[in-house]
């Protein structure tokens, strides 16, 4: 069995990490090379970066920062945030990333995911979702039963501020037919409040697709990872270690021990 994977992200604006709640009310959390070296001599499986403002402002993904990274850091690397072409996923692979994370141009072009996995290859393509609960009960959307009621899971993009009416299972399964090699799905409702990963979503993904599942969005503590990686392959985290309330090390033997495979 494959060893499920602990991934510090870094959200970054202004050349700065921040953490904030339902993608709201961003805090300074560090400089990002500094925390990515941490983290990697922490014992964490792999990096995410994601600057999180640069397709809403529309402006081009930071490259120095990604290439200061790849320097010191020894684990696989993907970032994301304002990719919009094939050229920006041939500048970040260039620049030291392992993997490149597309969200909001392949809502709106989902060709490119395709054409990237062909020139660089599927393993290369992360696909960001970033969804929320929509509690409307439309015709053809795929109703998931939560612990208030019934829902369809909506798809958000430029940072999730702006709704897209897409069904997130749906959207899932094109992502895979398109090439896509893993998707980082993200609980909007979720996201900082650290009150655990939206479980209904992330099994309603992870049952509707064959590629790896990253959840993310909501850890507050070891338990809520472990709950999240009995039903997906690998948990993305970033409060509960910036502010330093839990380490990699506490929170992979807390799993371990609970019969999670692991790399200690």
């Amino acid at each position: 069995m494959l060893a499920k994977r602990i991934i510090p992200c870094l959200d970054i604006k202004n050349g700065r990490v921040v953490k904030g709640t339902r993608f709201l009310n961003l805090r300074d959390a560090g400089d990002p090379v500094e925390l990515a070296e941490y983290y990697d001599n922490e014992g964490a499986d792999e990096l995410v970066f994601l600057d999180i403002t640069a397709s809403a402002e529309k402006r081009k993904i930071i490259i120095d920062v990604v290439e200061k990274t790849a320097e010191k850091v020894f684990i696989p690397l993907t970032v994301g945030g304002g990719v919009k072409e094939i050229e920006d996923f041939r500048a970040l692979l260039n620049a030291g990333a392992d993997k490149v994370s597309v969200n909001t141009a392949a809502v709106k072009n989902p060709n490119l995911i395709r054409e990237a996995s062909e020139i660089f290859g599927s393993q290369c393509v992360v696909v960001a979702i970033d969804a929320k609960r929509n509690y409307n009960r439309e015709e053809r959307k795929n109703l998931v039963k939560v612990e208030d009621g019934y829902c369809w899971f909506e798809v958000y993009i430029y940072g999730g501020k702006k709704g897209t009416g897409i069904d997130a299972i749906e959207w899932a399964k094109r992502v895979e037919e398109l090439g896509a090699g893993e998707i980082l799905l993200t609980s909007i409702d979720k996201d900082g409040t650290r009150e655990g990963y939206d479980l209904y979503l992330t099994e309603a993904i992870s049952k509707a697709v064959n590629i790896p599942v990253i959840a993310s969005g909501g850890a507050g503590k070891p338990e809520h990872i472990y709950e999240a990686l009995k039903i997906t392959e690998a948990a993305l985290m970033a409060g509960i270690l910036h502010y330093g309330e839990y380490t990699i090390e506490e929170i992979k033997r807390y799993c371990k021990e609970r019969g999670i495979p692991i790399r200690l």
